[in-house]
């Protein structure tokens, strides 16, 4: 029997420090335990947490809570030009990247640094500095929870998009991530254009024509720690909303007023820097009841207090703010529980 607890607080196991209770909370280590519980406890609510780092709680989860631990890396395939890695969803994302980018395995040092585990990585299709989830992903591996049947999405078949995918619309509340199958590559594919990275590199003394992962790791983490707070030592879910795309004809009328927008051209029409708008109106370290806007960085909203409440009321005045001056709606990037 898979040992159950009830009445737990999930203060620890979300980034932003939501003290609410789980009704009832177990943690499997395996597909099979997954499963079982799944099967006895059919008729409850369910939650499946993993690193808890997109994700805010608003209340007491009247039903079961799953803290998915199913862990394992293995090498399915190994050529002399790639690596095909089959990794548990339990696994610690940037555990991951420290191991793969230390056996010379290129396709992750771009997402260094971010919170979280493995089977959350493809639900928003994670992504940092120029590089997604959905460049390396191959596979991923579920339940269904509907007859507890194992299933594979493919690559395609996930339908990825920017901080998106299958996983958070048709599949939502469907599947349990359980698995991902990634390929990386054994030979240099540096990204290294995006924003500030080679700028930065060159700034440290890199030699960005000869760079090993680690290389680039060492970059991302020493960038990302100059603007985003470690959830640590301050409650934060990383960025709270997503990059607005709108169309170029609602861009063009934005540039009008404002022209020193920051934006990036998509096929779809014109992404917008979400921190931009919200720095714009003069949100970056306002703070309300115990909540707080984060003086370097305006996407992060920090929580100083034991529920969401604060953290609410701030994110949709941010919202109403950039859509009364813009027309612009900003999306909030964690899953509201």
């Amino acid at each position: 029997m898979i040992p159950l607890q009830f009445n737990v607080s999930l203060k620890p196991y979300n980034t932003l420090a939501v003290d609410v209770e789980a009704k009832i909370f177990c943690a499997v280590s395996t597909v099979d335990e997954l499963q079982q519980v799944l099967q006895s406890h059919r008729n409850e609510s369910l939650l499946i947490l993993g690193g808890g780092s997109n994700l805010v709680l608003t209340s007491n989860f009247d039903g079961l809570v799953v803290h998915n631990r199913i862990c394992g890396v293995d090498v399915l395939e190994e050529t002399e030009a790639s690596v095909l890695l089959q990794v548990g969803a339990g696994e610690n994302w940037d555990d991951l990247v420290v191991a793969c980018v230390g056996r010379g395995w290129f396709g992750l040092e771009n997402l260094s640094w971010i919170p979280g585990s493995v089977g959350a990585a493809p639900i928003q299709n994670i992504g940092a500095y120029g590089v997604e989830l959905k460049d390396v992903l191959v596979q991923v591996e579920t339940v269904q929870l509907s007859d507890l049947s194992r299933h594979v999405f493919t690559r395609e078949q996930c339908r990825f998009d920017y901080r998106d995918s299958v996983f958070k619309r048709e599949q939502k509340g469907r599947q349990v991530i359980v698995a991902v199958r990634l390929r990386l590559s054994k030979a240099p594919r540096l990204k290294l254009d995006y924003g500030e990275i080679r700028k930065n590199a060159e700034h440290w003394g890199y030699d960005c024509t000869n760079m090993t992962p680690v290389d680039v790791r060492e970059i991302i983490i020493r960038t990302r720690s100059e603007k985003l707070p470690d959830p640590a030592h301050l409650p934060n879910v990383g960025s709270f909303f997503k990059n607005p795309v709108v169309s170029r004809a609602q861009f063009e009328k934005i540039r009008s007023t404002d022209p020193d927008v920051v934006a990036y051209q998509q096929e779809d029409g014109v992404k917008l820097a979400a921190g931009w708008l919200v720095d714009q109106m003069g949100f970056k370290g306002k703070r309300l009841g115990q909540a707080k806007v984060h003086d370097r960085q305006a996407l992060v909203l920090v929580n100083e207090g034991s529920d969401s409440k604060d953290v609410m009321v701030l994110a949709h005045q941010i919202q109403k703010s950039v859509r009364d001056r813009w027309g612009v709606e900003l999306e909030i990037e964690p899953s509201i529980v």
